[in-house]
């Protein structure tokens, strides 16, 4: 891994200590607005249901802000009968942790009828593909939407406009109606979904039956002879996709998660939940046709799903544009997956010319500098036919803490900050407090480790992590070897470079009860003060408690980024949002989610 990265100074403010103190007042204006509402939608290729939408939409309205800027979003929770947080997926929040978006680690969830406002501030360096989403229960399967940073200077990469290509599930049924059944035991839902929309259409070979689906199709609008940045995001909450462009052979990977890489070349897209992607394209100068089909397949989970968007290189569409269906054959052919694709490959993007691109080249931890290793062991058991999934021997869900963590650091100083003489003595878990603790200057080297479960199966698993991204360090079969992985880096024409969401790879599908299967590897400073979750993004794993919370920095060190003028109307009112005035604390309405989960609803203060 000694590659010679030069130094290249960023011209910006640093990620610690930039974010002004304010005090919202009954004047304040947000920087945007988004309200959850449900609502009866008819969506691609499955029957009329209530499905949670922002500000009307599924997926929601494109965001757009441009790095090195603070930004106020307000959201609404309009629902009558749930709860609601919005998390900014692939965001440090190094500023404002309280605004991360997780239920009973950051926040309290919004209660029906109020609102939250949450502060981002993306740093110089941070340009890119993110998205937001909920992060309660299944909510994410809808509540979702892209959220793009801009680069405050120019690119480095020339591109005549960019294109969002937004994935995300649909399923027969309600989002209640599928966690009831995921959590029953035995468990009573063991279906994949039915259609992957593009861009909240789709239509194709579903996969209940694998019968065909003629529904409308999106239309992108493209011009000849142009190259445009594509940026594709997996918002999906179980489907590994494959995807690729009729006719448009060679698509150029320039960014992975925030992160510009140098060009690397591709025939086909892999994105799994919560990945995201760019790549430009050339399109043709003299198209044979109107319409090139993008074709998009599901892989790892349940039979196949197809579906498919087209590239327009007729008239801007407009709501008079005839209609596009599925092509009546499959212009592709898609290959499987691939579990090295994109692995030991691509490159960090490193040019004197564009400091602010190059941010992600900077700083790379070697080996010798690592200070502690910390795995991250994850098992399925079926206890009773029902499904749980543990992490180093315990279960992290909503409902296991009995106040969030930066609530009660705000109250008493942290009565349930976890101890790190503990989590040394149980492989870097305090399990009293059911976190992983870090102290703000450790080189940490986390590896997430797949074992067989308890029916002898194993699964494809993109592990996320909020809060800092670390430095990829690969994957492969069995047991993490540093050494050899050390080894195959030295021999490859990659570099590891800086994600948020990576996969824990199936392989074969199976391995014995409780054996060492796969590994992932990171590589993270511990420089963000905070409490960060990591978890598998298939939203099913986290309904079962594929879920760890990390504390990192001491009281002291977290308490100084929340503790300033306007922030206790975040933290002392229970998830209701009063804006960012300092009030004192009030009663206020929210469903526990033990209420939420039988059916009933009551109050209760937080």
């Amino acid at each position: 891994m000694r590659f010679f990265l030069p130094f290249i100074p960023v011209l910006a403010a640093g990620l610690i200590g930039v974010a002004a103190t304010t005090t919202h007042g009954a004047d304040f204006i947000p920087d945007a607005v988004l309200r959850v509402t449900e609502e009866t939608r008819k969506q691609s290729c499955v029957p009329e249901k209530d499905i949670l939408v922002v500000n009307g939409t599924s997926p929601g309205p494109a965001l757009r802000f441009t790095e090195g800027q603070t930004v106020w979003i307000r959201v609404y929770n309009d629902i009558a009968t749930q709860n609601l947080t919005m998390h900014w997926h692939g965001l440090t929040m190094a500023t404002a942790p309280f605004s991360d978006g997780t239920p009973q680690a950051a926040q309290w969830p919004i209660p029906p009828f109020h609102f939250f406002d949450y502060e981002l501030y993306v740093p110089i360096g941070f340009a890119g593909t993110y998205f937001y989403h909920s992060h309660v229960g299944l909510q994410a399967i809808s509540a979702t939407g892209p959220l793009i940073i801009e680069d405050k200077d120019k690119p480095p990469y020339h591109y005549d406009d960019d294109l969002i290509v937004f994935l995300q599930d649909v399923f027969p049924d309600t989002d209640e109606f599928i966690e009831h059944a995921l959590l029953a035991v035995p468990m009573e839902y063991e279906r994949a979904q039915e259609m992957v929309l593009i861009n909240g259409k789709g239509g194709g070979i579903v996969s209940s039956d694998g019968s065909r689906c003629n529904d409308e199709l999106s239309v992108i609008d493209v011009e000849p002879g142009k190259t445009y940045r594509l940026r594709l995001i997996g918002g999906t909450g179980l489907s590994f996709d494959i995807l690729a462009i009729e006719g448009h052979e060679t698509l150029q990977v320039i960014e992975a998660e925030g992160a510009y890489t140098d060009k690397f070349a591709t025939h086909v897209m892999q994105v799994s939940p919560g990945q995201r992607f760019s790549f430009l394209i050339d399109t043709l100068k003299k198209p044979a046709k109107q319409y090139y089909y993008i074709q998009l397949e599901s892989r790892e989970f349940g039979p196949p799903t197809r579906s498919f968007a087209v590239l327009n290189y007729g008239p801007p569409s407009t709501d008079k544009t005839p209609k596009v269906y599925p092509p009546a054959t499959d212009p592709i052919t898609l290959p499987p997956t691939d579990p090295y694709w994109l692995e030991y490959s691509l490159r960090p993007y490193n040019n004197t010319k564009h400091p602010a691109a190059s941010h992600n080249a900077l700083d790379f931890p070697t080996a010798e500098e690592v200070t502690r290793r910390v795995n991250i062991t994850s098992h399925l058991d079926i206890p009773g036919g029902g499904l749980l999934y543990t992490i180093n021997g315990q279960t992290w869900n909503e409902g296991l803490v009995h106040e969030p963590y930066l609530v009660s650091l705000y109250k008493d100083g942290g009565s349930n900050w976890p101890s790190m003489e503990r989590a040394l003595q149980h492989d870097g878990l305090d399990p009293v407090t059911y976190a992983f603790p870090a102290d703000i200057g450790e080189v940490i080297e986390i590896v997430v480790q797949g074992t067989g479960s308890a029916g002898g199966g194993t699964e494809t698993h993109p592990w996320h992590a909020h809060g800092a991204h670390y430095w990829d360090l690969g994957s492969g079969e069995g047991v993490y070897n540093r050494e050899e992985n050390e080894a195959r880096w030295r021999s490859s024409i990659g570099h590891p470079i800086r994600r948020d969401t990576t996969n824990l790879y199936m392989y074969g599908g199976k391995s014995p009860n409780g054996t060492l299967s796969a590994w992932r590897a990171w590589r993270l400073r511990i420089d963000h003060p905070g409490v960060w979750m990591i978890h598998c993004h298939l939203l099913p794993h986290m309904v079962w408690g594929m879920n760890s919370a990390w504390v990192m920095g001491n009281q002291t060190e977290v308490l100084s980024l929340i503790d300033r003028p306007g922030v206790e109307g975040y933290l002392t009112f229970g998830g209701s949002v009063v804006g960012n005035e300092t009030h004192p604390p009030e009663v206020v309405e929210y469903f526990p989610l033990s209420d939420w989960e039988d059916g009933t609803v009551g109050n209760e203060q937080p």
